[in-house]
């Protein structure tokens, strides 16, 4: 083939774009303009949060919204790292975080695998019971007399083993392994491969956007752990962060606590400022390394199936 064949089917095939017309451009910049707000309404609340947590009393108490604090001081911050379980506090919370969303993440993907297959027999019974979970639950008592008799009471795994699946993230996970296309499974098994074979060098490589997804959603989960450890941890020192936090507030509203004491006590205001920036902060450093994952991965699993 010549060169001047090869260069007058690239110019063929070259697109050209029509102009944008004056009335499509009004629409671009009202578009931008209304998303512009939108991004300042979300933003201007939680930088008002982390400048107030940031001011002094005076300054607290006579601005009612903060978004560059005229005197900066570290007192609010300085008492909660004061607390002495804060750190290991964080610690249990790291824990079950990183081990329940592990746990969660095996439990559900190989779950959801299964569910996916169309050739399980049971399959329409299986997922008719999980999405009944979504609309029936036992509650909070039935929840605690089954935890207090699998032995799981003032045991971190009280936080880990009785929320480790999701009906939610597993219908999500299910439905995007249902958009992997059979034939790549059916090559597999023509070449010799395993079932857990195929799981772990087709499946898996292929549902990164779902596995970041999900591992997301059970991460946060995890890590706002509150209700279940005032359920079933009566050692105060295996609370989660979360926990102690709360206490932290409640000393530093002049209220009794049993946790948290410290010599001065900072305005109750900025503590809680403090306590919203560093309960937010470990996801707001997560969530970069997965967000081009996370719509992609939430999308597809929510819209196949």
């Amino acid at each position: 083939m010549s060169e001047k064949t090869i260069l007058g089917r690239k110019k063929k095939a070259k697109v050209h774009h029509r102009p944008i017309t004056k009335s499509e451009r009004v629409i671009h910049i009202l578009i931008i303009i209304f998303l512009s707000i939108f991004t300042l309404m979300c933003l201007l609340p939680f930088i008002n949060i982390v400048a107030s947590s940031f001011a002094t009393s005076g300054e607290i108490s006579t601005r009612p919204f903060i978004l560059i604090p005229r005197t900066f001081t570290i007192d609010a911050y300085r008492y909660i790292l004061s607390t002495p379980t804060i750190f290991k506090s964080v610690g249990v919370s790291i824990f079950v975080t990183v081990i329940g969303t592990f746990v969660s993440m095996v439990l559900t993907s190989f779950m959801a695998y299964g569910l996916s297959r169309r050739y399980l027999h049971g399959r329409g019974i299986l997922n008719f019971i999980v999405v009944f979970t979504m609309l029936f639950s036992g509650g909070m008592i039935p929840g605690f007399i089954l935890v207090n008799s699998l032995g799981l009471m003032n045991s971190l795994w009280a936080l880990i083993l009785p929320g480790s699946i999701s009906a939610y993230n597993l219908i999500i996970m299910r439905n995007f392994f249902q958009g992997i296309p059979d034939s790549l499974e059916e090559s597999a098994k023509m070449d010799g491969c395993s079932t857990l074979g195929i799981f772990f060098r087709i499946i898996l490589p292929l549902s990164l956007p779902s596995i970041a997804t999900i591992s997301l959603f059970y991460a946060v989960n995890y890590w706002n752990t509150y209700q279940s450890a005032i359920l079933y941890l009566n050692d105060s020192s295996k609370w989660p962060v979360q926990v102690l936090l709360r206490q932290i507030v409640i000393v530093s509203s002049g209220m009794n606590a049993d946790a948290a004491s410290v010599d001065v006590i900072p305005p109750a205001q900025s503590v809680k400022m403090a306590v919203i920036v560093i309960a937010t902060l470990p996801m707001l450093i997560v969530y970069p390394f997965v967000q081009k994952y996370f719509v992609k991965g939430a999308m597809v699993g929510s819209v196949k199936g």
